[in-house]
């Protein structure tokens, strides 16, 4: 019963049926994503400026669709293909009607009469035969496409995807094969050959047909021309241009970065933060060193530069190479790439180090031999200075007192601290890498270097803007890619290294004469303030130079992909030339940062030691600290000794009666600084001796530098089978002193001016005893182990 009404029903309203049937066909006909293609991945600077492209993976140069179509290829395209594409409604009866009369009288199809819209349907149905049917869907199709999308939408539907000869789709896509430029700078006759093409793609070809497109070209400029959209001038000119010949290699002006980005944005438009013309200018600038560089084999190069300001990459130059030698270095990405960080990670514990006041900026750090489980770092020229104010031995990047500082603050503390920093290529704990880590004993990439950098100018360029407060998003690593989401501000008391170190810090780096070692003084010219760090890494495999300013970071890296170490090769004659002429190509900062007060105490300051004020200090200095040096000691070397009337002799109240001793503030190093501090600084006043027949009371003026008291010496074999020995070294604060040297009770030698003596100990433990000529002893225990 129920069937047999229904079907009373539909016959009854058959009609309506049939139409409610065919409007829901017609309105879902056009499919919510009407091509489904696969694209190019393609990057833009800043300004929208392509800087590289690859293909597709279906093998097509198809570039992501566009929003809009220039206005040029518009004009053109519409009076060549739909003149009255802006007033038809997907399918024009006049044209198609002309079409229709002009295939009859020729016998032939020589007009299909298809409008943009209708060709923009056959677009998406690819592969489809051109039969009346087809046709008939066609133009329904394109109505239906009519009321789903704006004229304008429809235009960049075809201009994405029409075919442009060869496997080039898409007008963007073309423009750079065919011109080298975006579509967006084509001239009239550009846009009128690629506005012919489609239509007879095949004529691009640089062997086909090529005098059949000039003529359509030409016969479109002179439409073009007849309805004003040209002057007769530059109609003359448009027809004087050359069509293309052949394809033309689309740009890779940051060939790393697009990798980098291609691995996570497959087949889409990417906007960089690039700036194109710094890209160009440093690409250039690296170029050029290189070139230079590979008399000596130093092959590559590469740099990094952030906008601190808004926290973005302003060029990135992961490589550049000799592509002659055809190794493919120069596909390395060197910027993301783990290289032996050599002393560019100084800056970090010297900040650390001053934010918990454990160092003063000008405090002396003893620089004389040390021997730490078997470790003995040296200097870059071999010498020692005895002390060196702290911030010098930043400067000079002295790797003794750097060790002696790391050892001090504690290797755990740092390594901990690095990995807050950013640092993401230490996976090991620190007891891998040792001291040696602030040495260059691990390995980091120049974008985790230069980040820090940038994130101490933000701190500072941030730290009065929010009231002495720190911006959990300052930390975060700068972006490459524009209108990137980015980390919520939150703002907090404290920071992992206070503004105050980092300030300290970057004014420690900011002296323009400044070398990596004494032997190599260079002198680079600027006319703003940097502050800059250089390194090199052992065996001369790394050259790393970093400079900050409060707009930009520069990361610079020179050396070989491969590892190769070359002599010479160091970051002060190889990176540190590269980072200021990029800086050249900046603008100038006009500032430097301001000093965060709120962070910093003025206290007195010895001028000798660089340590807080004592009461006997001399001469004293007012400087701005950071508020916990307030817990430092005071100065250690500034001592109070009795004097004759002469100041001879020290004396004391068992030789010489009270009235006649004069008590005076001296400076006094620990002998074994003294030795070598006197030979660099000839104004250092050493102690008078003691008066004859007057008690010693101060401690043994001898002292030893090796072996380290409570060490563990190693000893293996010789080549005659024999146990090798060890060379033992002292110092005395008298140059004409004779030490007199025993092991365990038994005499070993006897020395004068140079303190060294070679002994073979037994295994085992062993104490060395020194007694100079004047009754004073020094006595030191160490343990000898024999190699298995």
């Amino acid at each position: 019963m129920f069937l047999n009404r229904a079907w009373l029903v539909m016959q009854k309203h058959y009609k309506f049926i049939i139409a409610f049937l065919l409007s829901m066909w017609f309105y879902f006909c056009i499919p919510g994503n009407l091509f489904n293609n696969i694209y190019s991945t393609t990057i833009s600077d800043a300004e929208g400026r392509l800087l590289g492209a690859k293909v597709a993976a279906d093998g097509q140069w198809r570039f992501p669709a566009i929003d809009s179509v220039p206005k040029k290829y518009e004009i053109a395209l519409i009076e060549f293909e739909d003149r009255r594409f802006y007033s038809h409604t997907g399918f024009d009866i006049i044209a198609t009607g002309r079409a229709f009369m002009r295939n009859v009288k020729h016998g032939e199809i020589r007009e299909g009469g298809s409008t943009i819209t209708m060709q923009v349907v056959r677009l998406a149905r690819k592969g489809k035969k051109r039969t009346v049917k087809e046709k008939i869907i066609e133009t329904v199709l394109a109505m239906r496409l009519e009321l789903k999308y704006t004229k304008r939408e429809i235009l960049a539907m075809y201009a994405s995807h029409a075919p442009f000869g060869g496997n080039v789709v898409g007008i963007e896509a073309a423009a750079w094969r065919y011109f080298g430029r975006s579509a967006n700078e084509l001239s009239w006759a550009e846009a009128a050959t690629l506005t012919v093409l489609p239509n007879s793609p095949s004529l691009i070809h640089v062997s086909k047909n090529r005098d059949l497109l000039l003529k359509k070209r030409n016969r479109l400029l002179e439409k073009l021309h007849k309805r004003n959209y040209l002057s007769e001038e530059d109609l003359r000119l448009a027809k004087a241009e050359n069509i293309p010949e052949e394809p033309l290699p689309v740009p890779m002006k940051a060939l790393h970065l697009f990798d980098a980005i291609a691995k996570q944005h497959e087949g889409k438009k990417i906007t960089t933060t690039i700036n194109a013309e710094y890209q160009s200018k440093a690409t250039n600038i690296l170029n050029r060193h290189a070139a230079e560089y590979r008399a000596n084999s130093v092959n590559n190069a590469a740099a990094i530069i952030i906008d601190v300001r808004n926290n973005t990459v302003a060029a990135y130059v992961g490589n550049v190479g000799d592509i002659n030698r055809q190794t493919n270095s120069e596909h390395v990405d060197i910027i993301t790439s783990p290289r032996s960080s050599g002393s560019i990670l100084k800056p970090f514990l010297f900040a650390a180090m001053l934010d918990e006041g454990s160092l003063l900026p000008d405090m002396l750090i003893a620089d004389v031999p040390i021997h730490i489980s078997g470790f003995s770092p040296q200097n870059y020229d071999k010498t020692f200075d005895g002390a060196v104010p702290a911030h010098t031995s930043l400067e000079r990047s002295l790797n003794v007192p750097s060790v002696r500082m790391l050892y001090n603050y504690n290797l755990e503390k740092f390594h901990y601290l690095l990995r807050r920093l950013g640092i993401t290529t230490l996976q090991k704990p620190a007891s891998h890498y040792g001291l040696s880590l602030i040495l260059g004993g691990a390995e980091v990439n120049l974008w985790d270097i230069t980040n820090i950098y940038a994130y101490f100018a933000r701190t500072l360029n941030n730290f009065r803007l929010y009231n002495g407060k720190y911006n959990s998003a300052d930390t975060q690593k700068a972006t490459f890619i524009a209108n990137s989401k980015k980390e919520k501000n939150i703002l907090h008391d404290a920071d992992i290294i206070s503004a105050a170190a980092i300030w300290q810090t970057l004014n420690s780096l900011s002296d323009l004469n400044r070398p990596e070692e004494e032997s190599s003084w260079k002198s680079f010219l600027s006319s703003q303030k940097i502050a800059w760090k250089t390194g090199t890494s052992f065996g001369n495999r790394d050259a790393w130079a970093i400079g900050v300013t409060p707009d930009f970071a520069i990361g610079v890296w020179v050396g070989n992909a491969s590892g190769e170490g070359r002599h010479l090769l160091t970051g002060v004659n190889y990176a540190a030339p590269v980072l200021f002429e990029l800086f050249d190509i900046l603008p100038k900062s006009q500032r430097w940062f301001e000093q965060p007060y709120d962070e910093m105490t003025k206290m007195k300051v010895c001028s000798k030691s660089g340590h807080l004020a004592s009461e006997i200090c001399e001469n004293t200095d007012s400087v701005w600290l950071v508020n916990a040096a307030q817990m430092s000691p005071v100065c250690p070397y500034h001592k109070l000794v009795h004097l004759n009337k002469d100041e001879t002799y020290r004396v004391n109240s068992d030789c010489v009666a009270l009235s006649e001793i004069v008590t005076k503030s001296w400076f006094v190093l620990p002998p074994v600084q003294e030795w070598y501090y006197r030979i660099k600084h000839p104004d250092y006043r050493l102690l008078p001796p003691f008066m004859p027949n007057c008690a010693d009371e101060e401690s043994s003026p001898v002292d030893v530098i090796y072996p380290v008291p409570g060490s563990e010496i190693v000893i293996t074999k010789q080549i005659d089978g024999s146990m090798g020995g060890i060379i033992c070294q002292a110092v005395h604060r008298n140059p004409d002193a004779t030490i007199f040297w025993h092991i365990d009770d038994e005499y070993a030698g006897t020395t004068k001016i140079y303190h060294q003596l070679a002994v073979r100990p037994s295994a085992g433990e062993h104490q060395l005893i020194l007694v100079d000529d004047a009754g004073n002893t020094k006595r030191v225990t160490f343990f000898v182990k024999n190699a298995e």
